[in-house]
């Protein structure tokens, strides 16, 4: 497997090792990191491979979060991110900024998931040990604009070999790669360091272990054209080795991987076929029973009905999706804060999955059922009030089906638990452009900028807002407020560069 190196930093050091310092806060702050972090993910996003799937996102998330939290010093001073490409090579990467990336092929490829925890255990460690930030002391902010312009050619490569290779050449990879090469010390501590974050979020340590060996096995055919620059983290069989020694005292831990990381996979095996071919894949899965959980499959066939727009089928498979579930009989009301509502519900089956939840309402959407479709919305944010795929889905069903007003209110009250999703405020701008809102729509897509690290495009969009005529006192004082503020950001970034 090849990775980018990690470069954010966290205020972390493993338990009986001494804290070294933070060094890279002598090198970049964290502000100037996260920009730097979210000017290279605004490279990402624009790149047809980047899924920017929420349910797929939010997963990483959470696994991530509980290795971070499973590590007991662990107290990141940034927030992370994580996300996934859709690229069938096996390739996980840190960016700067609290940034990291998972390819679709790593997901697919870990058999377990201890075993993807093993990859993202292994480069939080890198994180906690401060390997990177020891490595780029005295080097700062060209260092890593030098990275971006690495990370960047990643993604234009694939589609366009020479164009990759020239930004490679521009940024002078060559010499990069050559002080960013972790060495074995460094790996061997991550490992260790690892094993022990993946224990303390009670999964299994072996998992790592595992998973290198299958990587291993994976890469061995493609040495010959793997760019060498990628090559940062070699697996050896004397690391596999190491591994397996540290384990063998550990006590059996049987660890049942969660269903979130059944469907995810599930929904990634969907999405990257072609929609005929993923179709055929899960029948056949499911015709000769080979699989260890019938949900997971037939939440696959689902999702790839919906994509190949057989929405009649789609809906005859939903019930034999739901029918695969434990069903739980009686009803109970849910108060949901974010609704305004308190509704009353009968479960068809346990709150396990709110992927399953919200694969069932697109289905009903595409097979024109709006009323049952909002109806399981509801239902299922009730019990998953923070399942983002359900409240992007719900916000944009109100706005086709129901009334931009309705989704605006639903939209205002999210921002109250998450002042800083993009997503909403793109959708909170669309909302107010359907009711005619002309200031507010241009001030909602300068928070999407701004969120983005894009001031000069938040600054405009400002400024555009000003010239309206259609606000109120009290709204063109908001704006020029914050307009000032986005000018002496963007003046603070025009000094550093």
């Amino acid at each position: 497997m090849f990775f980018l190196p990690a470069l954010f930093t966290a205020n972390v050091h493993a338990e009986g090792l001494p804290d070294l310092g933070d060094v890279s806060q002598a090198t970049i702050s964290p502000r100037e990191e996260r920009e730097l972090g979210l000017k290279i993910m605004s490279e990402i996003r624009s790149d047809p491979s980047y899924l920017n799937d929420a349910e797929i996102d939010g997963y990483l998330t959470r696994l991530g979060s509980r290795l971070i939290s499973g590590s007991n010093e662990a107290r990141p001073e940034q927030e992370f991110e994580f996300f996934a490409l859709q690229d069938p090579t096996l390739n996980a990467f840190a960016l700067p900024g609290g940034f990291m990336g998972f390819n679709s092929g790593l997901i697919l490829a870990a058999q377990s998931e201890s075993e993807l925890a093993g990859v993202m255990a292994h480069e939080i460690a890198h994180v906690t040990q401060k390997h990177l930030a020891r490595m780029i002391a005295g080097q700062k902010y060209n260092m890593l604009t030098s990275l971006a312009s690495m990370a960047i050619a990643i993604l234009a490569s694939r589609a366009n070999p020479q164009a990759g290779q020239a930004i490679l050449v521009a940024s002078q990879a060559g010499q990069i790669q050559k002080q960013l090469n972790f060495t074995r010390e460094h790996e061997k501590e991550a490992d260790r360091i690892g094993l022990g974050i993946l224990a303390g979020a009670g999964l299994d340590p072996r998992g790592m272990a595992d998973f290198f060996e299958r990587m291993q096995r994976a890469t061995r055919f493609l040495e010959n054209g793997a760019p060498s620059y990628l090559r940062t983290h070699p697996v050896t069989f004397e690391r596999i080795a190491d591994i397996e020694g540290r384990t063998q005292g550990l006590p059996y831990r049987q660890v049942p991987d969660s269903l979130d990381f059944q469907l995810v996979r599930a929904k990634l095996r969907a999405s990257i076929e072609k929609p005929a071919d993923a179709v055929n894949y899960f029948e056949s899965i499911l015709r000769e029973k080979r699989y260890t959980n019938e949900t997971v499959e037939r939440y696959g066939l689902v999702t790839a009905l919906l994509r190949s727009r057989e929405y009649q089928r789609a809906d005859k498979e939903l019930v034999r999706l739901y029918d695969s579930l434990q069903p739980e009989g009686g009803g109970e009301t849910l108060q949901n804060h974010q609704l305004g509502t308190s509704i009353r519900i009968q479960r068809r089956m346990p709150p396990s999955s709110p992927m399953v939840e919200t694969l069932a309402a697109r289905v009903k959407l595409a097979t024109g059922q709006t009323a049952e479709a909002l109806d399981i919305y509801r239902a299922a944010l009730a019990i998953f009030p923070q399942h983002r795929a359900l409240i992007y889905d719900y916000t944009e069903a109100l706005l086709s089906k129901v009334s931009a007003q309705d989704a605006l209110d639903f939209i205002n009250r999210q921002l109250q638990f998450d002042p800083n999703d993009v997503r909403l405020y793109r959708l909170q701008a669309q909302s107010h452009e359907a009711l005619g809102n002309t200031l507010l729509q241009h001030q909602a897509l300068a928070e999407v900028y701004s969120r983005q690290g894009n001031y000069p495009a938040a600054i405009e969009q400002l400024q555009i807002a000003l010239k309206t005529d259609d606000g109120d006192f009290y709204q063109m004082s908001s704006v020029e407020a914050r307009l000032r503020e986005l000018r002496e950001l963007a003046a603070n970034e025009s000094k550093k560069k």
